[in-house]
């Protein structure tokens, strides 16, 4: 094997610029908005007009990155897209990094980065000008960035855990299901510093908890600055407060029931998958499910639960993190006060199974042997067999949908 992809930067980049060009290969098929595009594209269209606010149950920042994409590359498809694609690879790149801080193995942090390349939501979510994308970015790589500052020495572990804080706070300016990761870093700061002076060495509990709370916040609010310069009901300081009041009624509201809507505990076993498009479009037939690739969503839970025990007989700091990952993601969920829920809020949970998976695969090698291997090719042709519906490939007609529905849940 070549000595250079040997070392973790070189293959980072590698996978950066497949990942890249897998997401942007046909991004601007369908030509037309899809799913939640016909509520955030028109909304950055207003922002980046400064006309007034619209879309005002959620942040800013996220509608902000679209608008700055169809100021970059023109109001299309590709203008609308082309952030999100940037955004998913940053996730996988991101998965790389905790994995390869974590276990200090090249061999893991591949198996973690193509598990989320191959877990279908990752791929359609590049692919659609929605928040969630942008969210799971900044929430991923603030994450590495706390990991990284854990064992970062002087200086370094300061601006570190300051870059992390911020990104989190920018996560939360795109989605507020990002906050409780604040909170996370906050818990994970002291549990896994107790006993071990060498984990983020030089950062006192007190002034480092501080910054956390004090720098994601001022993120936060810092992205509302182009609301203040609306041509029409401009923001205010005074109402900068009042203005988060009002976004948690909106988001808060009891909403009419929807066809694709799901239960929270039925994410987990991709009981009710998402038609983000069915129809003719572009010249065919196409269609785009948001499902979870079936191989790494079960699996996933196995590995969560190995990981679990595993912590609870030897207290392997990695296991109980790589559980904990995931555990706290979907355990939020139950006391979100929302009134629907649909399979598109379990896209950070889903992500955060390649972690669990890797580290299991890895933690157990001795005895799984090529198991981590056979489980990235099994993913990556189940990746494959869906591709069709994930991508909107042109299908031969209406009814081509049922090659692909294993359940009578699936639609």
């Amino acid at each position: 094997m070549p000595a250079l992809i040997r070392r973790p930067l070189p293959v980072a980049l590698l996978i950066a610029l497949v990942a890249e060009a897998l997401f942007l290969w046909r991004v601007t098929i369908p030509h037309i908005l899809v799913f939640d595009e016909v509520h955030y594209v028109p909304a950055a269209r207003r922002l980046l007009a400064l006309d007034g606010p619209a879309n005002t149950e959620h942040p800013l920042l996220a509608k902000i990155l679209i608008a700055a994409g169809i100021a970059l590359l023109g109001d299309g498809p590709l203008g609308w897209r082309f952030l999100s694609t940037l955004a998913a690879t940053a996730v996988i790149v991101g998965i790389y990094a905790i994995l390869w801080m974590a276990t200090r193995r090249l061999r893991p942090a591949v198996i973690g980065a193509l598990t989320v390349l191959f877990s279908f939501t990752v791929y359609v979510q590049a692919r659609i000008a929605m928040l969630d994308g942008f969210m799971a970015a900044f929430t991923v790589t603030g994450a590495a960035c706390i990991l990284s500052a854990m064992r970062g020495t002087g200086g370094a572990v300061w601006r570190r855990w300051t870059l992390g804080a911020v990104l989190l706070g920018l996560a939360t300016a795109c989605k507020w299901t990002a906050a409780p990761y604040v909170a996370f870093a906050a818990i994970a700061f002291l549990l896994l510093r107790r006993g071990r002076p060498d984990r983020w060495a030089g950062l006192p509990a007190i002034p480092a908890l501080a910054l956390l709370g004090l720098a994601s916040v001022a993120a936060y609010f810092t992205t509302f600055a182009p609301a203040f310069f609306y041509i029409d009901q401009p923001m205010t300081l005074a109402r900068l407060i009042p203005f988060q009041v009002d976004m948690f009624h909106q988001q808060t509201q009891v909403l009419p029931a929807h066809t694709y809507q799901s239960a929270w505990w039925t994410w987990p076993i991709d009981r009710r998958p998402i038609w983000y498009l069915y129809e003719q479009v572009d010249g065919a037939q196409r269609g785009i499910l948001l499902v979870g690739n079936p191989l790494v969503m079960w699996g996933g839970l196995i590995a969560v639960a190995a990981c679990a025990i595993g912590w609870l007989r030897t207290r392997d700091v990695r296991l109980g993190v790589a559980a904990g990952l995931w555990i706290g993601a979907f355990a939020i969920w139950p006391a979100i006060p929302k009134s629907l829920g649909f399979f598109y809020y379990y896209y950070l949970p889903s992500i955060w199974l390649a972690v669990p998976i890797a580290v299991a695969l890895d933690h157990w090698r001795a005895r799984l042997r090529f198991w981590d291997e056979a489980f990235v090719m099994l993913a990556g042709a189940l990746f494959i067999h869906f591709y069709p519906i994930l991508s909107a490939a042109p299908l031969a007609g209406p009814r081509s949908f049922m090659r692909w529905m294993w359940f009578s849940t699936w639609p």
